[in-house]
């Protein structure tokens, strides 16, 4: 073990951190590990030893070396710890899975219902969440009532999930509340995951013990996500329909939603999901595409509150784009009429980089024969990351990281706008890209 922590003296960092994961545990349970994280390459370097087998790194070039597509730079123990378990036994999602071969499996299976052309074909009910979501803020509006509004673009990022998975609203916005006390077992569960997977061996002498839901089969009814997400999937309209794709291509009453597009194959197609696939798949959307939809949306508004010549700018190309092409009837605007608006893109673009919905080290395991990262050469073994809210703050690469700036993304040269999307990492790279980033 001596061995093993004293490989990496040579890489910079905190005193404690290099004998101790305590010293990782105690940063992240602040909830202020991002911030840490960006002062320590700052003041260390690319590399910076953040555990005794940690080293977080901060170079884009390391981006394409860490995240390949082949994956020989493996997941780590603290990804399996979100590994869903139904009926007692363990099943894994796309996030949660280590092994390459079933990982890529599990996407050929999904990938179709997560393109751009098909997730475009349930715009009309991504419209009416929107349309919803305005009418009730009017409501607020109109009785003079303050509104949660973190609270509120929540639920509406949970009832466009609703709509895109199991082609129905959840019920968030209808009853402007936390349906079941899903969003706050989310929290709870994102809690214990980001905390407990610092050390991942704790997971085996907590929820994670071998056998647990055989000595204690309560653990699955507990599990609010899990109910949650079967009392979706048992109440979408797709739950109690026979497979006959060919006549359902055909019929425009059908909503091609995920759940549709997962259970309309045929039993022999070689992509056909198991139930086990279909209730990982449903509850991985639910856990994570809500909370990360939610997160960027909060900080959208909030920087463009926060920055009154932004949000002025903002509204004056849409005014612009509106007259020129009438955005606002008779729906909502379409994605294809906003996607050529240059501020709007930018300012997305500009959030996702002063706020990324992942804060934390995106962990792989060194192979083989160690790595050469940043010019330094790292032993097998060692766990390695890239940390999105360290290259996103990198003043070499974003001058005045802490400033939202969404002129960079149209102002800056055409060297500097290569660099950015080099170093532009929100949702992940290589095999193991986000696949909802759409």
């Amino acid at each position: 073990m001596i061995i093993r922590y004293i490989r990496i003296t040579h890489i910079p960092g905190p005193a404690l951190a290099s004998w101790t994961k305590l010293w990782r545990l105690q940063d992240v349970a602040t909830g202020q590990n991002h911030k840490t994280i960006i002062n320590l390459h700052r003041k260390y370097g690319k590399l910076v030893r953040t555990a005794p087998n940690v080293v977080d790194v901060s170079d884009p070039a390391m981006i394409p070396v860490i995240y390949n597509i082949k994956g020989n730079f493996k997941k780590t123990a603290f990804y399996p710890i979100a590994t869903l378990i139904w009926q007692k036994k363990a099943q894994s999602n796309l996030f949660s899975e280590i092994d390459e071969g079933i990982h890529r499996e599990q996407k050929m299976k999904t990938a179709n219902a997560f393109s751009m052309t098909n997730l475009l074909e349930l715009e009309p009910a991504i419209d009416s969440c929107s349309t919803l979501f305005m009418e009730k803020l009017q409501e607020f509006a109109k009785a003079g009532k303050s509104v949660d509004l973190g609270s509120w673009l929540q639920y509406y990022a949970f009832d466009v999930i609703g709509e895109i998975t199991f082609g129905q609203k959840l019920g968030f916005m209808e009853k402007g509340t936390d349906v079941d006390g899903t969003m706050k077992a989310i929290e709870i569960m994102t809690t214990y995951n980001t905390l407990v997977g610092q050390i991942p061996l704790a997971h085996k002498f907590l929820l994670g013990i071998p056998g647990l839901a055989y000595i204690f089969p309560q653990i699955e009814t507990m599990n609010t996500i899990l109910n949650f997400t079967l009392k979706a999937i048992n109440s979408s309209s797709h739950s109690s329909q026979e497979p006959n794709k060919d006549q359902q291509v055909q019929d425009p009453k059908i909503r091609k939603d995920m759940l549709w597009r997962w259970t309309s194959l045929p039993p022999t197609h070689p992509l056909k999901m198991t139930k086990r696939d279909l209730i990982a798949h449903c509850s991985s959307n639910v856990f994570a595409g809500s909370d990360t939809t939610a997160i960027a949306l909060r900080a959208a508004i909030y920087y463009l509150c926060k920055n009154p010549s932004t949000m002025s700018r903002l509204v004056s190309e849409l005014n612009s784009a509106d007259l020129e092409t009438h955005l606002s009837t008779p729906t909502p605007p379409s994605y294809k009429q906003l996607s050529h608006i240059p501020y709007l893109n930018a300012v997305i673009k500009e959030t996702l980089r002063i706020h990324p919905s992942i804060g934390l080290l995106l962990e792989r395991h060194v192979p083989k024969g160690g790595a050469t990262i940043s010019g330094v050469f790292i032993p097998e073994n060692t766990i390695v990351g890239i940390n999105a809210w360290a290259l996103h703050y990198d003043e070499s690469i974003f001058p005045d990281p802490e400033e939202f700036i969404p002129e960079r993304w149209i102002d800056s040269s055409v060297e500097r706008l290569s660099e950015m999307e080099r170093s532009f990492l929100p949702f992940g790279a290589g095999s193991r890209t986000c696949t909802g980033k759409n």
